[in-house]
Parts: C-alpha cells; sequence; structure tokens
C-alpha cells in the first residue's frame, strides 16, 4: 500500500531540508564536483553522436578530453593573459577617463557642471574613489577567485570529475531512474525530461550563443582599433544570456571607450557601433533562433531572481546551480498549474455542473 500524500509530503520536505544545509555548509568542498558535473552535462550530448559514429563510451569520452584538454592549454596561452591585462588597463585607466569627461563637459556644456552642483561634486567624488579604491578592488578580485577556485580545483579536481561523470552519466541516469518510487516514476520521468529539454536549449544554446558572439566581439572589435576590444567583447558575451542586456552594457561601454580613443574619427566610431549593430541582427534572427528556439521558458526576470538568491544564499555554488533550480521550477510550476486548472479547487460547482451534463 502507498504511503499518505502528508507522509510523502513529510519525507520529501526533509530530504529537501537536508539537501539545501548541504549546500549551504558544503559550498566550497562541492564546487568541483559542481563544475565537474555542468560540463560533464553540457559535453554528454557530444559523447552520445561519437557513439552512434561508432565509438565506445571510453574512446568517445577521450577524444572529448583530449580535444579540451588542447582547447584549455590555447585558451591559457593565448587569451586569458591578453584579457587580463587588458582589464586591469582598463580599471587603471578609468578614473582617467573619468577625468577627461568631465573635462569635456565642462568645456562644450559649462552650465551643465557648475562647481557647486551637485552633478560636479558627484562626478569629483567618483573619480577620487575610483583612483583611490582600484588596487583594493584588484587586490580583493585575485583574493576571492584564489579562495574560490584555486589552481587545484582547476587544473585537477574539475578535470577528473568532469571524465568520470561523462564516462558513467547514461548508467548513472539509469540507476537514478532505477531508484524512483514505483508510483510517481512515470510523472517524475516526464518532468524530468521536461527539465532537461529546458536545460538542453537554454544552457546549452545560450551557452553557445554567448560564446558565438562573445568570440565576434572581441575579434571584430579589435579589428577597427579598439584598445580594450577584448575585454568589451568577453563582458558583452558573457552577460549575452540576458536578452538586449548583452548589446546594452558591450556597446555602451565599447562606444563609450571608442569616443574618447578616437574622438573626431566619427568613421571609427562608426565601425565599433556597426560590430554591435551587426551582432545583434545575428543574434535575433540566426543564433538564439536556431541554437535556443522560442519556447524555453525561462523568462530573464526570473534568471535575475534565482541568481541573485542563490548566489546570496550559497555563494559561487548557488550561482552555478540557480538555471537548472530555475528551470525545474518553472516546469513543475506549469504543472502544478495545470494540475490546479483540472481540480475542483479551480473549476468549483461550475465544473461539477458541466461534468453532469
Amino acid at each position: 500500500m502507498a504511503l499518505p500524500v502528508r507522509d510523502q509530503l513529510r519525507y520529501w520536505g526533509i530530504a529537501a531540508v537536508v539537501i539545501v544545509l548541504l549546500l549551504w555548509a558544503l559550498g566550497d568542498v562541492l564546487l568541483p564536483f559542481v563544475i565537474g558535473g555542468a560540463i560533464a552535462y553540457f559535453l554528454d550530448p557530444v559523447a552520445d553522436r561519437l557513439e552512434k559514429l561508432g565509438l565506445s563510451r571510453m574512446a568517445a569520452t577521450g577524444v572529448i578530453t583530449v580535444v579540451g584538454v588542447l582547447g584549455f592549454v590555447l585558451l591559457i596561452l593565448m587569451v586569458v593573459p591578453a584579457l587580463i591585462t587588458q582589464l586591469i588597463d582598463l580599471v587603471e585607466v578609468m578614473p582617467s577617463l573619468l577625468k577627461q569627461l568631465r573635462g569635456f563637459i565642462e568645456q562644450q556644456f559649462p552650465s551643465l557642471l557648475d562647481r557647486e552642483s551637485n552633478t560636479h561634486q558627484f562626478l569629483v567624488s567618483l573619480g577620487e574613489t575610483l583612483q583611490s579604491k582600484t588596487g583594493d578592488v584588484l587586490q580583493s578580485v585575485a583574493a576571492s577567485l584564489g579562495s574560490a577556485i584555486n589552481v587545484v580545483v582547476l587544473l585537477v579536481i574539475v578535470p577528473v570529475v568532469t571524465v568520470y561523470m561523462l564516462l558513467d552519466w547514461d548508467r548513472m541516469i539509469a540507476r537514478i531512474a532505477e531508484l524512483l518510487p514505483r508510483d510517481h516514476a512515470p510523472t517524475i520521468k516526464r518532468l524530468a525530461g521536461e527539465i532537461d529539454s529546458v536545460l538542453a536549449s537554454f544552457v546549452r544554446g545560450m551557452g553557445t550563443v554567448c560564446l558565438i558572439l562573445g568570440t565576434y566581439y572581441a575579434v571584430a572589435l579589435m579589428a577597427v582599433g579598439l584598445q580594450f576590444g577584448l575585454v568589451v567583447g568577453f563582458i558583452a558575451g558573457l552577460v549575452t544570456f540576458i536578452p538586449y542586456l548583452g548589446a546594452l552594457i558591450g556597446g555602451s561601454l565599447a562606444i563609450g571607450l571608442a569616443l574618447f580613443q578616437f574622438w573626431g574619427d566619427w568613421t571609427q566610431i562608426g565601425l565599433v557601433a556597426a560590430v554591435f549593430a551587426l551582432g545583434q541582427v545575428a543574434e535575433g534572427n540566426f543564433l538564439t533562433p536556431k541554437l535556443v528556439g522560442s519556447s524555453v521558458g525561462l523568462h530573464p526576470v526570473w534568471l535575475l531572481l534565482a541568481l541573485s538568491v542563490f548566489g546570496a544564499l550559497f555563494g559561487f555554488v548557488g550561482m552555478l546551480i540557480a538555471v537548472p533550480v530555475a528551470a525545474a521550477l518553472g516546469v513543475l510550476a506549469r504543472f502544478a498549474t495545470s494540475i490546479y486548472l483540472d481540480s475542483r479547487l479551480y473549476t468549483g460547482l461550475v465544473g461539477l455542473d458541466q461534468e453532469d451534463d
């Protein structure tokens, strides 16, 4: 005989509380395993495709590992040093850029920045703050990165976890399916399939879109001569998963930097603007429809809320699991809504009369 609904809710509630407490208490310890699991999930379709071509699971995992190691080495040797250098240079030059902006506004629009006005005082204080805090910000960022993702995690634990999870992914999924409660297994499998579909569309699709656009912006901006093109492309690609925000932030930063670097050369400034216009046309008409689709079901506001809440509760690990949890909650919310619409609570006496007819 199946357990009563009240007992089932009690047991599943206890399990959920235990999982939340473990995430809160062991966030830093679980970090490499969460990253490794996310990478394995991302690469599992590639391994499945290689298996269909005739390779064994072990051979497919080996091919993916070799390609991943080579790509990582090339990234470390060619891209990361230049990115860090440009980022540091940008942070250091920001106070002087702000000072030049203030001087330009004072020269062109003197009435807007009267010495006694609040706007002038704000720009002065902001410039002084940036100048004094630049070193502290860089040191704190370096310290945070060193404590959150150390060299051992990046170079040893995460790749090992990824390889083992990718190798055993299908067996793990099958084993989990065997452990599902028999009464609810069909419903759980159906919901899990919907969650996987949402995640596959969003994480894999938007991840590919972010990579393509970030690379395009970085290469194109450096090609037109923008000094910090690599950093701008990296930032724009990183936040592309939020519609319009990547182009807004990246475009504003790029055009602002172009105005200082190419002031008077409107052709160069127009080229920088054209880079982002072309990127938005490609994203809206080709990349997002083809790689993501129109029925993902993850609203940008819902994503921002999930990232903020889970990041505040569980730190970096929380931000990593925010998107999968948001997708799962979205699917569960739609499932609960469909049950509610079929229930007597929603239909009331009207639904009862319709059944009698």
